[in-house]
């Protein structure tokens, strides 16, 4: 492999080494739903299938896992966990707290912002992973009220002292929302989504001056960037009913034909070098900031070594990075 083509990166200003390709462990907690009966999972998993392809991303180098407590209902942890094992120490493992759910119903059923939600969640968490600290932990709370968030980034600091986790962020897609966890000593890092059809230049330069990661959400866009071609999804499936923060796909018809028309612009530079789609669209987020850590989704050992083929290719040249815009008119 090219010298120049790092494995690794530097998980903001925590000095925290990762591989520069993180795996996104919300698909393999399998069906849940909202309070109304909307999916908010992928649809049906397999969970043995799903604990192969965890060991075999750590295998092929993979050692950054997100997920969150309400994946799944907390189904998606336990899961983690238990494929993790005695390998934990091998990793960098980040969750997320806010929501509120029913384990038992694997439904969603509200939100909690109070730093003694935030306690409870970590508790909980830390029972379901099997282990006793969160390297990365973050708020899943995309729209919460910025006071409220200054108050949960010092509970997030007296986390830090107790050696419950190492660091944190907030996952949201708002910059200003963002620059409050930022102002924190021990948050390092910022999830958003990103990815080569969904550029977000504002979030990328709070990133670079606060000295952020950026955690990369839908860097394959809920699909769109793999290639297989979206036809009507399953009920158990976000895709199929999708909510309005989810672009890109229509309700009850799959992918939507503007967004796989552009899909289709890009796939001769996406896919140069040997690249399949996927890897293409990961290389377009490695060469878009030297700050980047995608976490695209996984369900089966195939996806998990597809996605982690992409660290032997590396990221898109400058001159390609070049062409993409190009392609898109931005």
């Amino acid at each position: 492999m090219d010298p120049t083509r790092k494995r690794t990166r530097t998980l903001g200003r925590s000095g925290i080494e990762v591989s520069a390709l993180g795996f996104g462990c919300w698909a393999i907690g399998g069906e849940w739903q909202d309070a109304d009966g909307r999916p908010l999972g992928w649809g049906k998993v397999d969970d043995e299938e799903s604990v192969r392809a965890i060991r075999r991303a750590l295998d092929l180098g993979v050692t950054f896992f997100d997920t969150a407590d309400t994946y799944g209902a907390g189904h998606s942890e336990r899961v983690l966990g238990r494929a993790l094992g005695k390998r934990r120490d091998d990793v960098v493992l980040a969750t997320k707290w806010g929501n509120l759910f029913d384990e038992e119903t694997r439904t969603r059923t509200g939100g909690d912002d109070t730093p003694a939600h935030a306690r409870r969640a970590l508790t909980a968490s830390l029972e379901r992973l099997g282990t006793g600290h969160v390297d990365l932990y973050q708020l899943h709370l995309s729209d919460a009220d910025p006071e409220r968030a200054a108050e949960l980034r010092e509970t997030c600091e007296e986390f830090v002292r107790e050696g419950l986790i190492r660091a944190y962020a907030w996952s949201t897609d708002d910059p200003a929302r963002a620059a409050v966890f930022a102002e924190g000593e021990h948050c390092t890092a910022v999830q958003h989504a990103i990815n080569v059809l969904q550029d977000a230049p504002d979030m990328l330069a709070l990133c670079e001056g606060s000295d952020l990661a950026s955690v990369n959400r839908s860097p394959l866009a809920m699909g769109l960037l793999t290639g297989k071609r979206q036809g009507p999804l399953p009920a158990g499936d976000i895709r199929n009913r999708p909510p309005a923060w989810l672009q890109g796909f229509a309700a009850g018809s799959g992918a939507d034909p503007e967004w796989l028309a552009r899909v289709d612009e890009l796939t001769e530079v996406l896919t140069s070098g040997g690249r399949t789609l996927a890897q293409g669209a990961l290389a377009w987020l490695w060469a878009r900031s030297p700050r980047t850590v995608p976490i695209p989704g996984f369900r089966s050992v195939a996806q998990a070594e597809q996605n982690a083929g992409a660290l032997e290719k590396g990221p898109l040249t400058a001159e390609q990075l070049t062409e993409v815009d190009r392609i898109l008119g931005r």
